[in-house]
């Protein structure tokens, strides 16, 4: 996945780029399906969960996300021919024998997306009261999965998400309005396929596993309201096209109904199980530390916040661990997960790991320490890259790194420096994954 990571010379930068893939691969749908999903005889055991499949006319699949192909082609391995049909809607497409693999585009949606996402839509609906229906939920559906509501069009949905992905705004504050600019988001691919049995295997890439914000929320009842959505645009200073600021309106005036909230009993009443989050990516880094002779030291897995900034808090502990062997004794690698943001004032080229690696880089004191950080899709900001590995070195010289910095344009400067992760589409995602290998003092 990272290539000639073997022939690469320095070990703390090799050991940085094992961890990372270590991260990615405990995260991948074939691993974590294989080990919390089984059938055993005639039930369906997901979460401690039990579905006796002969209790069902059809079982039907349906979602979307970054993962939601290999996720689904991993079902299909345990479910076999239990597993009747449906469709899922993404960027990084497998070969599946009952699940239609529909095209989407991310992180901006696409006219190819909406039209996927009716057929999902369809498909939902077709479900009966006697059917199963399991929805597999990934990060990146915000995106890959675009209904627009009554009086959006595409343009203006993309507009929007262009408008919000720029500000800084978490995606939490993101997906409050997607939701609401949505007919599928915030529950209402749930209440699609009411009144089936519904259930949610999802892969989450947002902080604290929050449900409702994980690819907008679709099978997940949704408090925010409209007055959210326009206080997030508000807030952030955020220009949308006049559709969409007139849909909002009007919704908060009363004149569309609210996504489904915690009352709706259809929506209320599905089962979700979190597969694999950003802890899973953690652990595995944690244990390819250990395999290399490091003690690895998990900081936290909600990391949040500025990129640049946040990176200069880590940088920090990775600083006090080399000099002082404080909060652990080198060798050393300190992990952290969660997602970070990126205020865009530039015309670069990069992403929130990007910056993250470049503005560590420009704050560490020690020269031995290396930084890395990476999206667990493989796709960072707008570029290529999955993200950015770097030391002290890298930043020389630190006039032009800040400068970078100012222009969003990490990525670019790394790209000189040999500084750029580059995985491709991972299959999976899980957020952001960080790195810091800090050796023997």
């Amino acid at each position: 996945m990272i290539p000639d990571v073997d022939a690469v010379d320095d070990p703390a930068r090799r050991l940085a780029l094992e961890c990372v893939l270590a991260g990615i691969e405990a995260a991948e749908p074939a691993t974590v399906v294989a080990e919390r999903v089984s059938l055993d005889g005639t039930a369906l055991v997901v979460g401690g969960e039990r579905y006796d499949l002969d209790d069902y006319d059809e079982v039907i699949v349906v979602g979307g996300g970054n993962a939601a192909a290999t996720a689904a082609s991993a079902l299909e391995g345990v479910l076999g021919d239990r597993l009747d049909r449906g469709a899922v809607v993404t960027d990084n497409p497998v070969e599946t024998d009952r699940v239609e693999v529909l095209p989407g585009d991310h992180p901006v949606p696409s006219e190819r997306g909406v039209r996927s996402t009716r057929k999902l839509l369809d498909i939902a609906e077709s479900a009966g009261p006697d059917d199963l229906v399991i929805g597999i939920i990934t990060g990146g559906g915000s995106a890959l999965m675009p209904a627009p509501a009554e009086g959006i069009d595409l343009a203006a949905l993309q507009a929007t998400t262009e408008g919000l992905l720029a500000s800084g705004a978490t995606i939490g504050e993101i997906n409050a309005v997607r939701k609401h600019c949505s007919d599928l988001k915030g529950g209402q691919l749930a209440g699609a396929a009411s009144p089936a049995t519904v259930v949610g295997l999802v892969f989450s890439d947002v902080v604290g596993n929050r449900l409702d914000v994980v690819a907008s929320g679709p099978l997940t009842p949704d408090e925010s309201t409209y007055a959210d959505a326009l206080d997030v645009l508000d807030r952030y200073d955020v220009d949308v096209p006049e559709a969409v600021e007139t849909r909002l309106r009007r919704g908060d005036e009363g004149e569309y109904p609210e996504t489904p909230g915690p009352d709706d009993e259809a929506v209320a009443a599905v089962s979700q199980h979190v597969l694999a989050d950003g802890t899973t990516a953690l652990e595995g880094a944690a244990e390819a530390a250990r395999e290399a002779g490091y003690e690895p030291l998990v900081l936290s897995s909600r990391i949040r916040g500025e990129a640049r900034e946040a990176a200069k808090v880590l940088a920090g502990v990775a600083e006090e661990c080399a000099a002082t062997g404080t909060p652990v004794e080198p060798p050393a690698v300190l992990l952290s997960g969660g997602e970070t943001t990126v205020t865009i004032r530039g015309d670069g080229v990069g992403g929130p790991n990007q910056e993250f690696a470049l503005s560590a880089a420009v704050e560490l004191a020690d020269p031995d320490v290396v930084a890395a950080s990476a999206d667990t899709d493989g796709i960072d900001g707008n570029s290529d890259a999955a993200g950015g590995i770097a030391t002290r070195g890298t930043a020389d010289p630190v006039d032009e790194a800040r400068a970078a910095l100012a222009n969003n344009d990490a990525g670019s400067f790394l790209e000189r420096r040999d500084g750029l992760i580059v995985t491709g589409p991972t299959g999976t995602n899980v957020n952001d994954l960080r790195v810091f290998v800090v050796p023997e003092r």
